[in-house]
C-alpha cells in the first residue's frame, strides 16, 4: 500500500502564502478596471432611458399630427356646409328658414374657429417637444460616444489582462484545494475583513508587514520555525517568516512571467 506524504504546517503556510500572491494579482488586475464595468453598465440605462423617453415623444407628436389631420377634415367638412347652407340661403322663402340656415352657418364657423385653435395649440406643442427631443437627441449621442469610449477602454484593459486572470482564477482554486477547509475559511475571512486584502502577511523589520506593531524576538524565531500556524494579535493575519515568503514570491512571480511570453 503506497504511503501517503504528511502535510506539514510549512507545507499548509506555503500553500496560504501563495493563495494570498495569486489572489493579491487579481486584485491588482480588477482595480486596474477599476469602476469602468459599472460606469458602462450606468451609462447603457441612461442611454436606454434617454432612448425610451425620445421614442415616447416621438410617438405623442405621431398622435398630435393624426389630431391636426381630424381637425383639418373637419375645418374641410364645415367650410362645405358652410357653401352648401349659403346657396341654399338664397332660395329661402320666408325669415324663419333664413334664421335656421344663419344659425347653422353660424355654428359651422364656430367649429372652424375652435378646430384652428386647437391646431394652433397642438402646432406649439409638438414644437416643444420636437425641442425636447432635440435636446434629448443630442444629450443621447454625446452619451453614446462616452459609451463608446468606456467600452473601448474597457475592452482593452480587458484583452491585457483576461488570459492572466483566468490563470491566475485557476490557481486560486488549485491552491486552495490545497487547504484544508478549516484554514481556507479563516484565510477567506482574515482577507474579506481587511482593507487591502492581505490575509497572509510575511515579517518586515521585526513587524507584521503594513503594522508598526513589533512582535517579540522568541515569538519571531517560532514563526520562522513553521511549526505552528500563527497570527498577529494585533491584526488577526497569518504571519510567515521573510525567508518563505520570498521563496514563495519567486516561484509564483515565475509562474505569471512564463505566462506573459
Amino acid at each position: 500500500m503506497a504511503s501517503t506524504k504528511e502535510i506539514t504546517i510549512e507545507d499548509k503556510l506555503r500553500a496560504l502564502y501563495d493563495l494570498q500572491i495569486i489572489d493579491k494579482h487579481i486584485d491588482r488586475i480588477r482595480a486596474m478596471r477599476g469602476e469602468l464595468p459599472l460606469e458602462v453598465e450606468d451609462l447603457e440605462d441612461e442611454i436606454a432611458g434617454l432612448q425610451i423617453r425620445s421614442d415616447k415623444f416621438q410617438e405623442e407628436i405621431g398622435g398630435i399630427d393624426a389630431e391636426i389631420k381630424n381637425k383639418k377634415i373637419l375645418i374641410k367638412d364645415a367650410e362645405e356646409k358652410i357653401a352648401k347652407y349659403e346657396a341654399q340661403q338664397k332660395n329661402v322663402r320666408n325669415n324663419r328658414e333664413f334664421d335656421a340656415i344663419s344659425k347653422e352657418i353660424e355654428y359651422q364657423g364656430l367649429e372652424i374657429e375652435l378646430a384652428n385653435k386647437r391646431i394652433k395649440e397642438h402646432k406649439a406643442t409638438i414644437e416643444n417637444k420636437n425641442t425636447v427631443i432635440a435636446t434629448s437627441d443630442e444629450k443621447l449621442a454625446e452619451r453614446k460616444s462616452h459609451l463608446d469610449f468606456k467600452k473601448s477602454e474597457l475592452d482593452n484593459i480587458l484583452k491585457e489582462t483576461q488570459k492572466e486572470e483566468d490563470f491566475l482564477l485557476g490557481k486560486s482554486e488549485e491552491f486552495g484545494e490545497k487547504i484544508e477547509e478549516r484554514l481556507l475559511t479563516a484565510y477567506k475571512r482574515i482577507r474579506s475583513n481587511s482593507r487591502n486584502g492581505l490575509a497572509v502577511v510575511s515579517i518586515e523589520r521585526g513587524a507584521s508587514a503594513g503594522s508598526f506593531f513589533v512582535i517579540p524576538p522568541q515569538r519571531q524565531l517560532e514563526i520562522a520555525q513553521r511549526k505552528k500556524i500563527i497570527t498577529d494579535e494585533h491584526s488577526g493575519r497569518i504571519l510567515v517568516d521573510p525567508d518563505l515568503a520570498k521563496e514563495e514570491e519567486e516561484r509564483i512571480l515565475e509562474l505569471i512571467a512564463d505566462l506573459k511570453k
